[in-house]
């Protein structure tokens, strides 16, 4: 019984893993606001390494990469 048990508890903790370890969201941004998720690459918030900006004619522009340390600013437009 135990070695049918291990194969399938290693690969679920696996797949829980893989789900928890990616890229962070960013907020959506609500409908008649521009919006700016910046993304730094630590707890620090010193150096930035990507950006999304959501205008308010509903046009997105991203640079650089997505981490989990972001600030997100918003305004009505």
């Amino acid at each position: 019984m135990i070695r049918r048990l291990l194969p399938a508890t290693v690969l679920a903790v696996a797949a829980v893993t893989v789900v928890t370890t990616g890229p962070a969201e960013a907020r959506a941004c609500k409908h008649g606001h521009a919006c700016a998720t910046i993304f730094y690459s630590d707890s620090t918030r010193t150096t930035v390494v990507g950006e999304k900006y959501e205008g308010c004619d509903g046009s997105v522009d991203m640079w650089g990469v997505r981490s989990g340390y972001q600030d997100f600013y918003e305004s009505p437009c």
